[in-house]
């Protein structure tokens, strides 16, 4: 004990003397990237943790350059967003080029504005009418006056104008929980839970009658909105990635996953597909130029440019799922590889240092690496955590952590659940940018890795009290990046 209280208090010295020396933990350059403002906590690589207890939720920020949830002279400082509650706020939706992000909390359906330069809540960014159910069914778009929101339960995707003069409109759309948007705010496309069919915003001019096929107009006497199906074969659509150009839209079949038939990529062009695009005929043409099957499955997706990379499951003979992570050339329209990955429903996909590419589920335990680890199978496939790190140099996997269940290999860092060999579902994940790290929200926890290898992080110094949901980098170099 004595040795413990004089290596706490040499520390204690060292830090006092450098202080007294002038020398600085948290040093700006004189001009900061893209000008943007020297934050209060004075951490220059921030990532923010959303996160629920049994009061409240909450916003915290952590230094993610020390892995420090304090300052390094204050072991009781935190970080917080001042001003912000919410009852389980995810998703955080990122915008570090704007200097800006928004927390949409589940739990009460609030969607707050953050100031990412002052670390504080600007207030609700928009008043929605009911709760959206899925992280895809919240969207604001990238200038910020606009905020979709696909309400599964209301059966209404509400567009909310927060730029200019202001207004609020409800479309009737049945089963609708997601909503996709372009980069220009240009093209906004919905989708219905187990259902194929996507829908398109159309804005109508100044007193403009209803256009031909549209399933819903609003106000209904002098309509504004109109929501009008797009003309195509598709098969239980979860999502859309918008290309590197902006010129298609890569339509996430999903197939046997969620119920349907055939997993595939549609690439569906956009040029007559935006809200200024008032139909004239209906139906109107298909604007599908091809779908690719995709045997391995397809929920995620993220695209480098040349190749566009998927994950999804495949449903196996003996009766379990299997992640896969398809790789799929984009100037051939072919897939060009097959890996095995995690199992569960993915979700999460991001690039990251050392030519990494990091993908997240939920649902781990109920698929075939599981159940290959209940067999006893002492390999890779006794590892079912829900975090997969992949080489795209050695185009190798690497399940993360590093564990088998039956060779008595174990979590280094567990949570509360003292589960030694499976942290839960991976619900948040973010690129530290230049440091080699991956954040995560991992099974309710704070969980870092070192892109270099995927080892794991001491995380004792960034664990948060109460159940993380979602983590954000808030410095990232733009919005693309996290």
């Amino acid at each position: 004990m004595k040795r413990k209280l004089y290596v706490f208090a040499a520390l204690t010295a060292v830090a006092l003397v450098l202080s007294a020396c002038g020398v600085r933990y948290y040093k700006f350059p004189q001009y900061t990237y893209a000008g943007r403002p020297i934050p209060p906590s004075k951490f220059a690589y921030r990532v923010l943790a959303s996160y629920t207890s049994t009061l409240s939720g909450g916003l915290q920020i952590l230094d993610a350059q020390r892995d420090l949830r304090n300052n390094v002279f204050d072991a009781n400082s935190s970080y917080s967003i001042s001003g912000y509650s919410g009852n389980s706020p995810s998703p955080i939706l990122n915008f570090p080029e704007q200097v800006a992000g928004y927390a949409y909390a589940q739990g009460d359906g609030s969607l707050a504005a953050i100031d990412y330069g002052g670390e504080k809540s600007s207030g609700a960014a928009a008043t929605l009418a009911a709760k959206s159910a899925v992280p895809d069914g919240i969207k604001v778009s990238t200038d910020q006056t606009m905020v979709y929101s696909a309400q599964e339960t209301a059966g209404q995707l509400q567009v909310v104008i927060r730029g200019g003069t202001q207004a609020s409109y409800a479309l009737n759309l049945p089963n609708v929980n997601r909503v996709f948007v372009n980069q220009g705010n240009t093209v906004v496309l919905a989708m219905q839970r187990n259902g194929n069919n996507i829908y398109r915003l159309v804005k109508l001019n100044s007193n403009q009658a209803t256009p031909p096929g549209a399933v819903d107009c609003q106000p209904y006497q002098l309509p504004v909105y109109c929501l009008v199906k797009v003309t195509g074969s598709f098969d239980r659509p979860v999502g859309a990635y918008f290309s590197n150009d902006g010129s298609q839209a890569y339509i996430l079949n999903c197939g046997p996953e969620c119920g349907g038939t055939t997993a595939s990529v549609g690439f569906l062009n956009l040029s007559n597909l935006t809200i200024y695009n008032i139909p004239t005929v209906s139906p109107e043409p298909n604007y599908v130029a091809q779908t690719v099957p995709v045997p391995g499955g397809v929920t995620a997706a993220l695209t480098d440019g040349s190749t566009l990379y998927l994950s999804g499951q495949q449903f196996l003979p003996d009766g379990y799922w299997s992640g896969n992570l398809s790789t799929l050339n984009l100037a051939t329209k072919t897939v060009t590889g097959k890996y095995s990955i995690s199992d569960g429903y993915h979700t999460k996909m991001l690039f990251g240092d050392d030519n990494t590419l990091w993908i997240g589920s939920q649902s781990c335990a109920n698929g075939e690496r599981a159940h290959q680890a209940d067999l006893g199978v002492t390999s890779q496939a006794a590892n079912y955590n829900c975090l997969t790190r992949f080489d795209r140099s050695a185009s190798s996997v690497q399940i993360v952590p590093s564990v088998n269940r039956n060779a008595n290999t174990t979590v280094k860092y567990p949570n509360q659940d003292y589960n030694l060999y499976y942290y839960g579902d991976l619900t948040g994940l973010c690129w530290v940018q230049s440091l080699h790290k991956m954040y995560t929200a991992y099974g309710g926890q704070i969980h870092a890795f070192n892109t270099a290898d995927g080892s794991e992080i001491n995380n004792s110094q960034i664990t948060i009290q109460g159940t993380v949901l979602d983590v954000a980098f808030m410095d990232a170099l733009t919005n693309f990046d996290n």
